[in-house]
């Protein structure tokens, strides 16, 4: 398993909410980072919502994707590098797990333009630096890494995960498993796809079969499948043992292939 290509695995939203889904992932990562490579990405957009709403905020999203008002940056950034980065590194470091909570801007690792999609501050991340990265992995630690990134002026931006899961892959040239909380996409009768690219993606998005956060799901999986030239898994973190079978090269969740 030592000669496997790197693998990111992408979590948020449900998975955050519950302790003990986030203990047995980290204790079947714990298993595997003996022999694998292995980073967390995580988005938090629940503890977000929260955190507005006690401020005073509503929550805007535009196709699945969130708003991000300026006055509003120091919050989501407190919330998502600080509060849910934290925690993560805290469980797994209760369970011998040595973890280091980062964000996309540390050690100059990702690179973020503005969103052209009128989001706010919102940045599109592209792959720039791995130093940082490779001496973490190289002594065996567990990155966990915040979607929050940062423009060349410095200043904050809020990154959709599944995007900053794909730049951080394309950086390391890392195998990509995004995590949600259903067991991959499901096609048009309710069934979750083996296996699914992008004219059947398009064709599912305007019937609106695949609809909300999912959407973004699977355009960040096709961006990636697309950069990476290799497919990606949309899998449930409910079943955290398929990421061994992922690395065993066994099809888990929906393969979203490249064209």
């Amino acid at each position: 398993m030592s000669n496997l290509k790197p693998l990111v695995i992408k979590i948020g939203g449900a998975i955050l909410e519950k302790e003990d889904a986030l203990k047995n992932l980290l204790s079947v990562i714990t298993k595997l980072t003996a022999d694998a490579k292995i980073v967390l990405v995580h988005g938090g957009g629940c503890v977000v919502d929260d955190m507005l709403a006690q401020a005073g905020f509503t929550t805007v999203k535009k196709h699945g994707l969130r708003v991000t008002p300026k006055e509003q940056i120091g919050l989501i950034s407190g919330a998502l590098a600080g509060t849910v980065n934290k925690s993560i590194v805290a469980t797994a470091n209760s369970m011998n797990l040595p973890a280091v909570g980062l964000s996309l801007t540390d050690g100059d690792m990702i690179h973020c333009n503005l969103s052209p999609q009128d989001l706010g501050q919102v940045g599109l991340p592209s792959a720039k630096n791995s130093v940082l990265l490779d001496a973490l992995l190289n002594n065996h630690f567990l990155p966990v890494i915040s979607s929050i990134g940062a423009l060349p002026n410095g200043d904050l931006v809020n990154v959709n995960a599944d995007d900053a899961a794909v730049a951080i892959c394309q950086l390391l040239n890392a195998q990509l498993l995004l995590l949600t909380d259903v067991n991959g996409v499901k096609g048009a009768d309710g069934e979750y796809l083996p296996s699914l690219n992008s004219e059947h993606a398009n064709k599912l998005i305007d019937e609106g079969v695949i609809a909300g956060g999912m959407t973004a799901k699977v355009n960040a999986a096709l961006h990636a499948a697309n950069q990476l030239r290799r497919s990606i898994a949309v899998a449930s973190w409910q079943s955290p043992e398929q990421i061994m079978q992922l690395l065993d090269g066994l099809g888990v969740g929906t393969q979203i292939q490249p064209d």
